[in-house]
């Protein structure tokens, strides 16, 4: 699937035509705009992101623009359903919000501007070698990437007598792969020894949860959308263990995690709903926008966690209200 979406992609930005991408390529306005919106699954993290770009669209045109909003409920082939049945009612632009979402929008159309949103890496979720920044054709987007090197500094720094973090998420998220391979070395780097667990879905997050905080003194958890869906199932075991968390975002911090490194997800989506604006309006050009990256995230404590843990938290981490 990664070659066909990379030839997708790669065929897109070689054809100038797609440099209107849907606007109509002319200088007349359109009346009203359609815009699909494909939500892998219902969580804080993507919920905020999706309310943040209908808000900053209807901010600029009114009743003006139709949202199609649909919810894969985590079934990954749904995405694609809806992402042809987007194509087929020939809306304006579409929304992929998370990383399943994109892939399958960008399988879907190469004409129609596709904006991901809580996407980490869009070099390792399309399969470009040498990503620099611009994916062309297209499609563009924002990324909900915070510095890894500094989410492993958090643990270091609030747990540093853990010797062994086991790391957890799902395998059938690329860009769960791609943090954890990078939080990974961080960590090893520091002379922790670090130790694997994924779980293919929500059927096996508490059993593979276990095992992890059997085994390790401390988890790690990277911005995962099913690892977000089901934070509830995985505090569950890892708090009557003692096992601390870290996460990767503040959705599933507040529900099993000590602490993050924290984005604005509404923010994000609000990005990003500017940047459609703008491609909606003629005034930029999708196959040249780069990606969009979100500004000083903040670190973020759970202090209801923390207390029960016994974890004290240095005075620059904000408490999640």
């Amino acid at each position: 699937m990664k070659k066909k979406i990379t030839a997708l992609v790669m065929a897109a930005a070689m054809c100038l035509s797609f440099a209107a991408c849907g606007n109509g390529g002319d200088d007349t306005a359109k009346d009203t705009y359609t815009v699909g919106i494909c939500q892998l699954v219902q969580h804080d993290a993507l919920d905020a992101a999706t309310k943040g770009f209908r808000d900053a669209l209807t901010e600029e045109f009114g009743d003006k623009v139709e949202f199609v909003e649909q919810n894969a409920n985590n079934d990954i082939p749904t995405c694609g359903t809806i992402c042809n049945g987007f194509v087929s009612d020939g809306v304006d632009l579409i929304l992929a919000n998370a990383t399943p979402a994109l892939q399958a929008a960008v399988s879907a159309t190469q004409s129609i501007p596709i904006l991901g949103t809580a996407v980490t890496e869009y070099g390792v979720a399309l399969d470009i070698e040498n990503f620099n920044g611009t994916v062309g054709g297209n499609v563009s987007g924002t990324s909900d990437l915070a510095p890894l090197d500094q989410q492993a500094a958090m643990i270091t720094e609030l747990l540093p007598d853990a010797k062994t973090v086991g790391i957890l998420y799902c395998s059938a998220e690329a860009n769960s792969i791609y943090q954890c391979d990078v939080v990974k070395a961080a960590l090893e780097d520091k002379g922790i020894t670090v130790k694997v667990y994924s779980f293919s879905d929500s059927n096996d997050v508490a059993t593979v949860t276990a095992t992890a905080c059997d085994e390790c003194d401390a988890l790690y958890i990277p911005t995962d959308n099913t690892a977000a869906s089901c934070a509830e199932a995985i505090n569950n075991v890892a708090l009557p263990k003692k096992t601390p968390i870290i996460t990767g975002e503040e959705g599933i911090c507040s529900g099993c995690g000590i602490a993050t490194l924290s984005i604005d997800y509404y923010q994000l989506g609000v990005t990003t709903g500017k940047m459609a604006a703008k491609i909606l309006k003629g005034e930029s050009d999708i196959s040249t926008m780069p990606i969009e990256y979100y500004a000083n995230p903040v670190k973020k404590y759970n202090p209801d966690i923390c207390q029960e843990l016994g974890i004290t938290v240095p005075s620059d981490y904000v408490a999640i209200g």
